[in-house]
């Protein structure tokens, strides 16, 4: 079975910054991608960032590019996602997912196995 653990959350003035991870076991994909994801209170999923295996090809949507950005360990097993000049907007659960298929980066519905989740604030 596939598993994510996420860590990382927490709380943060504007313009600081974290750096989300996510531990994946159990895939047996030959080609996947590992997407982030976020959702605030009353609002749909919005896919943020995503890595692309094998090669390891990044994906970041333009309400964060420039700011965030997704990377993973030498053994792909480890994702992160570094998140700099947060703003409050930014506020949201931020989760990790597996999407098996290998075909697109950005379609919620591609994504199977997801993470528990993890809270980031960001205060003014």
């Amino acid at each position: 079975h596939v598993q994510l653990v996420e860590s990382g959350g927490g709380s943060v003035q504007a313009g600081g910054s974290l750096k989300l991870s996510c531990v994946v076991s159990g895939y047996k994909y030959p080609t996947y991608h590992i997407g982030w994801f976020r959702r605030a209170p009353g609002k749909i999923h919005e896919v943020v960032a995503a890595i692309y295996n094998p090669g390891g090809r990044s994906y970041s949507a333009d309400s964060v590019k420039g700011r965030f950005t997704a990377s993973q360990d030498s053994g792909e097993h480890t994702q992160y996602l570094q998140m700099d000049s947060l703003k409050p907007e930014d506020t949201a659960m931020y989760y990790c997912a597996l999407n098996p298929h290998g075909e697109k980066w950005d379609v919620f519905e591609q994504y199977q196995y997801w993470g528990q989740g993890t809270q980031v604030t960001v205060s003014s």
